[in-house]
């Protein structure tokens, strides 16, 4: 151990024995440390070390300081990791999972055959491995290349460490630049927001700063106007009018509003961005200035044209409804089905057999899915070629069980390959007559896009979902804006059937659709444990998880899906996730587990995917993805989680950063699913998501049961508040025939 004077650049040289606390936001960790002169009494070393992995050896700089409560400890500024000089060092080393092929038991043999010239041997002359029982040529191979991946990227590590790069991103850096890292980080930041997941443009400016890049320099302003524009679309927006995007992005580059225009300018002249007027929703006639990145300019453009061509198309693939006997037809289908339509379900289930395009809308307990059940029943009947889908894994099980036929994601419908491309489109349509998509709430302008160029001249599609939910997580709003034209044919759905009006959670989830509080008391599936205090809350939420409903209502903790307006604060999903994985899934002696950054993952532990990667899985696996991880290994450094579409799906340890843990999720990951009982916590610190779409869509996830716990205060709020407004979308206005679209001049 080295301990140095108590100000900022004293060393310790440690090993990593244990993280006991790690903010993912912040980056602060406490960690536990062995030095040459505290083997057995550990010390705490406290400061931002996310990244680090127990097990290695690592350099810390810092400061000695004494806490009132916990005594001395070390305060960290930075840190690298070093190679262990000692037998005991190199074997906790290699057998910490750092190295892709060796555990604690491989570590031992090898350790014991080469003693300290280890490291050294594997580096200079790896082939001497197979000389250790146990490691064949094989596996000699797989130790061999992961050390010198490990090797090239503590190298340039080492770099990016200086210019501010956590030892995750750089990780990330590596993989995708390689041998490039350096060179790219130095020349051209800017590209990392766009090329590596998870840098955004706050990042990449940092790490401009560190490296010289001017603050007015036009490199650093366009990249800015682009982030603009893309957090704009992370919001659902597809453009941003011009006045919007100027502010926003002074606001964020603190340059004049002049460079930011004149950068705008050479964007459009480079064809980077898209600008061109587009009407003003607010007002009749007028336009405003809209400024669209080149990938949703053009798939709504190219959506809107897929729409307006499948409901011109003159030949049609179900023409055998055009002069069918209606009162014979739902005659028939009575007897299959045991029940009759109610009028409005009647005209929808005419309007999707007789029109190219249709619109099936409506709240909970309103007949949708029997609705969809009768049309998809007298389609096969006249051997129609049926294709059913839906945006989630979930939604696409319960379509399939509604009707009794195969439906499947859309992801997976379109067959999306590495980088996104559909094998099926325009030159290679579906083999469909009928095209049936649930859950059309969830669908945003990109995968909407993809889906209509698939559907073939002469289909029908049929979009059901309610547009009252929250819209899609990607950007657009397709379900609403298709309503909000008038080409296309709809019918919305008003009436509560008798048995769906005995359901509190039906009765109240259109008690708040319409602005008025939920009732209490008055049914046995709808209840409301009040507190005013964000942190009782949290607390009461994981006792109702783990403890109340399993008690009352026989519902495993694992089938409760805790759903909360946030992902921060103290009844946010993020430490919600950590109680609640502490009360359902905890630390169990010999059981493996990854620590990445400030999430502990175990075998059994609800996830979910955070990013779209097509190169994962049969087809690709899609943000929202949910799953559990049903294998862990710390020598393979892998783990599996079997996904709700029943796939297994391997994850390395340095992919970690896609998943998340799912014990509580947010309400909008949770669109498309249903879950047998849901618990939402409530709370003024959520005060500007509280609103009624939120609330809306996460009380009609539940099957059977909703628990609201939290502020009655906030409660009014989220019932009263009618939402943000609408997103910047065009959709609608290129849905009228032959829009006027002028260009604004460069």
């Amino acid at each position: 151990m080295t301990a140095g004077p108590t100000h900022p650049g004293a060393i310790l040289d440690a090993v990593l024995e244990r993280i006991t606390y790690a903010n993912e936001e912040t980056g602060y960790t406490i960690a536990r440390v062995a030095t040459d002169r505290s083997q057995t009494d550990l010390l705490t070393v406290v400061g931002p070390l996310l990244g680090a992995q127990p097990g290695e050896s690592l350099r810390l700089v810092g400061r000695w300081s004494s806490h009132p409560r916990y005594g001395r400890q070390f305060e960290v500024h930075s840190f690298t990791t070093v190679l262990p000089a000692t037998v005991q060092g190199i074997e906790r080393y290699l057998g910490s999972g750092l190295i892709k092929g060796i555990g604690p038991r491989m570590a031992a043999r090898i350790v014991e055959h080469f003693g300290v010239d280890t490291l050294r041997l594997i580096e200079e002359k790896p082939a001497r491995l197979v000389e250790v029982p146990g490691l064949g040529p094989k596996r000699t191979a797989m130790i061999a290349t992961a050390w010198d991946e490990q090797r090239a990227i503590k190298e340039v590590m080492v770099f990016l460490q200086g210019v501010g790069v956590s030892t995750s991103l750089a990780v990330r850096i590596y993989k995708q630049y390689g041998d490039a890292s350096v060179t790219v980080v130095r020349n051209e930041p800017y590209r990392l927001a766009a090329d590596v997941w998870g840098i955004g443009f706050r990042t990449a400016d940092t790490i401009a700063k560190a490296v010289g890049i001017p603050h007015d320099s036009p490199q650093r302003v366009m990249a800015g106007i682009q982030y603009t524009l893309s957090e704009a679309a992370d919001s659902g927006h597809c453009y941003l009018p011009e006045p919007n995007l100027v502010t926003d992005a002074v606001g964020i580059l603190e340059v004049p509003a002049d460079l930011v225009r004149a950068c705008l300018a050479d964007l459009a002249a480079q064809e980077a961005v898209v600008a061109e007027p587009v009407p003003n929703p607010s007002t009749d006639g007028s336009t405003i200035p809209a400024v669209y990145l080149v990938p949703f300019h053009r798939a709504e453009g190219s959506l809107a044209a897929g729409f307006l061509r499948l409901l011109r198309a003159k030949s049609d693939r179900l023409s055998a409804f055009t002069d069918v006997d209606w009162t014979k037809a739902l005659a028939w289908l009575r007897t299959r089905t045991g029940a009759d339509l109610a009028p409005e379900q009647e005209e929808a289930v005419r309007l999707a057999l007789t029109s190219k395009v249709a619109v099936l809308t409506g709240g909970p307990g309103c007949g949708k899915s029997f609705t969809v059940r009768s049309v998809i029943t007298l389609a096969v009947a006249k051997k129609a070629k049926v294709v059913l889908a839906a945006p989630t894994g979930r939604a696409a099980k319960r379509l399939a069980e509604l009707s009794g036929q195969p439906a499947t994601t859309v992801h997976r419908l379109l067959q999306l390959r590495p980088g996104g491309d559909p094998s099926f489109d325009r030159d290679n349509p579906l083999d469909a007559d009928l095209v049936v998509v649930d859950e059309a709430s969830m669908l945003d302008l990109l995968l909407a896009n993809k889906l209509i160029h698939a559907i073939p001249s002469g289909a029908h599609l049929l979009l059901v979902g309610d547009v009252d939910q929250l819209p899609s997580v990607g950007a657009g709003e397709v379900l609403r804006d298709v309503l909000a034209a008038d080409t296309v044919p709809r019918v919305r759905l008003t009436r509560i059937f008798r048995q769906a009006a005995e359901s509190g959670v039906i009765v109240n989830a259109h008690r708040i659709n319409a602005g008025q509080t939920p009732i209490f008391g008055q049914h046995p599936d709808f209840f409301l444990f009040p507190h005013d205090e964000p942190e009782a809350t949290a607390e009461l939420v994981v006792d109702i998880v783990a403890r109340r409903i399993p008690k009352r209502f026989g519902i495993a903790p694992r089938d409760i899906q805790v759903l909360t307006p946030v992902h921060r604060g103290p009844a946010g999903a993020g430490q919600l996730n950590v109680a609640l994985q502490q009360a359902i899934a905890p630390a169990r002696d010999g059981a493996p587990e990854r620590r990445h950054g400030a999430r502990v993952f175990r075998v059994g532990d609800k996830v979910i995917q955070v990013r779209n990667n097509y190169d994962k899985g049969a087809a690709g696996v899609f943000n929202g993805t949910v799953g559990v991880v049903t294998a862990l290994s710390t020598v393979e450094r892998q783990l599996t989680v079997r996904t709700d579409e029943d796939e297994e799906v391997d994850y390395d340890f340095d992919e970690l950063d896609e998943l998340q843990h799912a014990y509580a999720i947010t309400v909008h990951r949770s669109q498309g699913s249903e879950y047998p009982a849901v618990v939402i916590p409530v709370t003024m610190s959520a005060y500007t998501l509280l609103q009624r779409n939120l609330l809306y869509t996460a009380v009609t996830r539940a099957k059977r049961l909703v628990v609201l716990a939290g502020s009655r205060k906030a409660l009014a709020i989220a019932v009263r508040t009618a939402g943000s407004g609408r997103r910047h979308t065009a959709l609608s206005h290129r849905l009228t025939p032959d829009p006027i679209v002028h260009r604004l001049p460069q």
